[in-house]
């Protein structure tokens, strides 16, 4: 019996050592296992934390560009405020200005006006009809107010009015 019982703690031990040898490979396994997977963490965090570094930087160039657009618009505003503000003030002035009051000087004429010329028959046509274009021009004055004012024959004759 001794023998059977020697026998059955040898097989006892083997079972053991089997056990213990398969534990120390399944802890060496492990180990293994945790070192890479550790260096494929290790591996993936700085692509991770570049991934992040890009982020962020995309992100503080968009506030960026944002506060310069913002920038820009508001100037454009101020811009176009001013503009509306100095043309309410412009009209403004118009409004209150007399009618028949010119707005500025540079409109008002400074050249003295000739008094249209009147055909006396003592001077030839075509000399009184150039002295006449001279005159309307000077006066400026257009194709209208040539023929407004066109020759008047004095001393009876035709009334009629051609230049």
């Amino acid at each position: 019996m001794e023998s059977g019982q020697e026998r059955m703690e040898k097989g006892q031990e083997e079972m053991v050592n089997t056990i213990q040898g398969d534990k120390k490979k399944y802890q060496d396994k492990k180990t293994q296992f945790s070192g890479v997977f550790r260096n494929f963490r290790r591996s993936t965090n700085p692509d991770e934390r570049m991934i992040e570094e890009v982020e962020h930087k995309v992100q503080m160039k968009i506030k960026e560009v944002q506060d310069k657009v913002q920038g820009k618009m508001e100037e454009v505003e101020e811009k176009v405020q001013g503009k509306i503000d100095d043309i309410v003030r412009r009209l403004s002035e118009l409004e209150d200005r007399p009618i028949g009051f010119s707005a500025s000087p540079e409109l008002v004429s400074s050249r003295q006006k000739d008094k249209p010329l009147t055909f006396d028959r003592q001077t030839s046509w075509t000399v009184f009809k150039t002295q006449f274009n001279v005159v309307s021009y000077t006066n400026g004055f257009n194709k209208v107010s040539q023929l407004v004012a066109s020759p008047r024959i004095s001393g009876g004759g035709s009334s009629r009015n051609t230049i």
